[in-house]
C-alpha cells in the first residue's frame, strides 16, 4: 500500500447527494483576490524575471505594484459590476497598507487568512510555530477588521502533515489548500473536529498560468470563459464550485485588466440570468455543509 493521508476517502463526483445553490443555481463562482506583501531583500516571491542577488528590486517592486495600483483597479471593477470577492490576505498588509484591507472590508468582502507574508513557507515550521501563525493571523484579522476569518489558504499552499488538524484546533472552518475536487467536502482531523475543503483553483490561477506557463492575458481570459461554459454544462448533474484566483500585481496590469473585465462581465451576465451563484468561499462552505447535514438526517 502507498502512504496515505486519511483526511478523506475516495468519492467519485457522480455518487454524492444532490443539492442546489441559492436561487436554484447549480454552479457557485467566487473570486479569490490574493493581497500579499513580501520582505525586502529576503524570502520567497513570484518572479517576473530571473531571481537576482538581494535586494532583488525588480521582482520586489513588480509585486508591490499590486498593492499600490493593481488592487485598486481591480476593486473599482468589482464595484462597477456589483461583485463580491474573498480577500485572501497576508496580515503584513495591516502594517504596510492598512487602507487597502479597509477598502475590502468596506465592500463587505470575506477575509481569508493567508499567513503573515508570502515570503515565508509555513509547512517547514515546528508544530508550535505553525499553531502560533494560525492563531496570530486569526486574532489580528479579527482585531483589525472586526471579522474572524473562517477560511485559510497557506502561503504557497505549503502544509505540514498536521496543518488541517491545527486549522481546526485554532478555529478555522475550511481550507482552500486542497485542489482535489469541484465540490466542498469535509476532512477528518485528529481531534474529530470537522474541517471543510473548499475548491481553490490551481489552473484558473494567474500565477501558475501567466507566470509559470507564460500564458498571455487573452488566452487566460478565454480559458476562464471556456471553463465557465463547460462547468455550466456539467453542473446539470451535480452542484459545482468554480473559483478564480487573482493576484493584482499580475491581473492588475492595465493590458491584463482589459481581459479580466471581459471575464467578469460574463460572470455578471450569468449571475443576472440566474445561471450561477456569485458568492464567497465561506458562503459556499456554509451552504454545502447545511446540504450535507440535511442529506444525512
Amino acid at each position: 500500500m502507498l502512504p496515505a493521508h486519511d483526511r478523506f476517502d475516495y468519492s467519485p463526483i457522480h455518487a454524492r447527494p444532490d443539492y442546489a445553490w441559492p436561487n436554484g443555481a447549480r454552479l457557485a463562482v467566487y473570486l479569490g483576490f490574493n493581497l500579499e506583501h513580501f520582505a525586502f531583500g529576503e524570502g520567497m516571491g513570484a518572479c517576473i524575471g530571473p531571481a537576482s542577488p538581494e535586494p532583488d528590486v525588480l521582482n520586489y517592486s513588480w509585486r508591490e505594484y499590486g498593492n499600490r495600483v493593481g488592487a485598486w483597479r481591480c476593486l473599482e471593477m468589482f464595484d462597477a459590476l456589483g461583485m463580491p470577492a474573498a480577500t485572501i490576505l497576508n496580515t503584513a498588509l495591516y502594517d504596510h497598507c492598512p487602507e487597502l484591507v479597509a477598502a475590502c472590508v468596506a465592500r463587505g468582502d470575506e477575509l481569508v487568512g493567508h499567513g503573515h507574508t508570502n515570503a515565508e513557507r509555513q509547512g517547514v515550521w515546528s508544530e508550535a510555530a505553525e499553531r502560533r501563525l494560525l492563531a496570530d493571523c486569526r486574532e489580528r484579522i479579527t482585531r483589525e477588521s472586526g471579522q474572524a476569518p473562517a477560511g485559510w489558504l497557506s502561503p504557497w499552499i505549503s502544509e505540514s502533515a498536521r496543518t488541517p488538524d491545527l486549522l481546526a484546533e485554532t478555529g478555522y472552518a475550511y481550507t482552500l489548500n486542497w485542489c482535489h475536487d469541484d465540490q466542498p467536502l469535509p476532512m477528518r482531523t485528529r481531534a474529530g473536529t470537522e474541517l471543510w475543503s473548499v475548491p481553490y483553483p490551481q489552473e484558473l490561477n494567474d500565477i501558475p498560468m501567466i507566470v509559470g506557463r507564460r500564458m498571455d492575458a487573452a488566452a487566460f481570459a478565454q480559458m476562464t470563459l471556456d471553463n465557465l461554459d463547460e462547468m455550466l454544462l456539467q453542473s446539470a448533474a451535480q452542484p459545482l464550485v468554480m473559483g478564480l484566483a487573482l493576484h493584482p500585481y499580475i491581473v492588475g496590469q492595465p493590458y491584463r485588466l482589459k481581459h479580466l473585465r471581459r471575464v467578469l462581465e460574463r460572470f455578471a451576465q450569468a449571475r443576472d440570468r440566474g445561471e450561477i451563484w456569485l458568492a464567497t468561499p465561506g458562503a459556499v462552505c456554509a451552504h454545502a455543509r447545511a446540504a450535507h447535514q440535511r442529506a444525512a438526517a
